[in-house]
């Protein structure tokens, strides 16, 4: 094969974001600015890569894995406020200076209060909610649940948090559909914190 037909694969990332499922990875991968894949020289060499952890578990065997890696990539993530001690405890193992869940933030490892759903339907508030499900065709399941006797008279922001969760591709859907109906000075705290870093991630590249 000729040299000038052989390509070659881009370098590995300089960044890890490690998120806890996959409707995590569809909100950041919402709000991420879009750029070329390939040019004429090949694949374009990314700054960061965004990893489905399948659990927060998993966060220390990634984390000892990048710690291992030559070079060794930044390491930086998304976690709820009830797995945030999982994740300090990891980062603990790879020699992080955290000891409390506070000091997380300075390491790049963001916190959402209850999951990224709940902050997701607070920045937007329960009017943009519902217009967002109306555009993804949910708004007379939302209803149909909105229904249920477990479920009537709840308060909208506690349906909206269980109806976004119930089932795992509705999750993923809702998750990146949320995002992306955020004004740019809506984006909850967390997920504006990690993105600072993939911008830094993304000029250092």
């Amino acid at each position: 094969m000729r040299d000038d037909l052989v390509r070659a694969e881009p370098a590995p990332p300089q960044t890890l974001v490690l998120l806890e499922g996959p409707s995590d990875v569809a909100a950041v991968t919402a709000l991420l600015p879009r750029g070329p894949r390939e040019t004429d020289d090949g694949p374009v060499r990314t700054a960061y890569s965004l990893v489905d952890l399948g659990g927060v578990t998993n966060v220390g065997a990634h984390l000892l894995r990048a710690a291992a890696a030559r070079p060794a990539p930044r390491v930086v993530g998304l976690c709820d406020a009830g797995e945030s001690r999982v994740v300090l405890r990891a980062l603990q193992r790879v020699g992080r200076e955290v000891t409390e869940v506070d000091d997380l933030p300075a390491e790049g490892f963001f916190v959402c209060e209850r999951d990224l759903e709940e902050e997701l339907i607070r920045a937007l508030g329960t009017t943009r909610c519902l217009e967002v499900l109306a555009d993804q065709g949910l708004a007379a399941r939302f209803e149909a649940f909105s229904r249920q006797r477990a479920w009537a008279g709840r308060p909208l922001t506690e349906r909206l948090h269980r109806f976004s969760g119930i089932a795992s591709g509705r999750k993923i859907l809702l998750a990146g559909a949320m995002a992306r109906a955020l004004a740019p000075d809506r984006v909850p705290a967390p997920l504006a914190g990690l993105l600072r870093r993939l911008q830094e991630a993304g000029s250092r590249a």
